[in-house]
This record gives C-alpha cells, structure tokens and sequence, in this order.
C-alpha cells in the first residue's frame, strides 16, 4: 500500500498521486502512478501539478495511467 506523500511543488499540501522522472538523454519526462516509495531523483506530483505538466521545446512526455482491467466494458 502506498502511503500519503505531499506533492513536490514548494508550497502544495496536496496529496501527491503521480511520480514524475526525467530521462534527459532522451529529452523525455515520464509520468505514471505514484511509486510505492519516494525515489531521490523523482517528484511526487498532486493532480493539479501533474495535469499541468509542460516541458521544455523538443521535449517528450509519455504518461503511464492505470487501466481499471475490472471496470465494465473492458
């Protein structure tokens, strides 16, 4: 189970629910679910600061999103 963490940006208290990496050899910023433990070189995002992430020119976003596999229609 992953506990609460707080988003990154300076002055949120929101809850964090995406972690965000880098890879800047490949000018990419990767976004997926909340890793289970706080990583040194990531950022722990709200979803207000996750859904307004934006990157430098050139640069490539990839978001990883958890698919419900239960949810009807599936």
């Amino acid at each position: 189970m992953v506990r609460s963490r707080p988003c990154s940006k300076v002055a949120c208290g929101d809850d964090a629910v995406a972690t965000l990496t880098y890879d800047y050899a490949d000018a990419m910023a990767v976004l997926g679910p909340l890793s289970i433990r706080p990583e040194p070189h990531s950022y722990d995002l709200c979803s207000r600061h996750s859904g307004r992430l934006s990157v430098p020119l050139g640069w490539q976003v990839v978001r990883h999103e958890v698919v419900d596999e239960l949810a009807p229609g599936a």
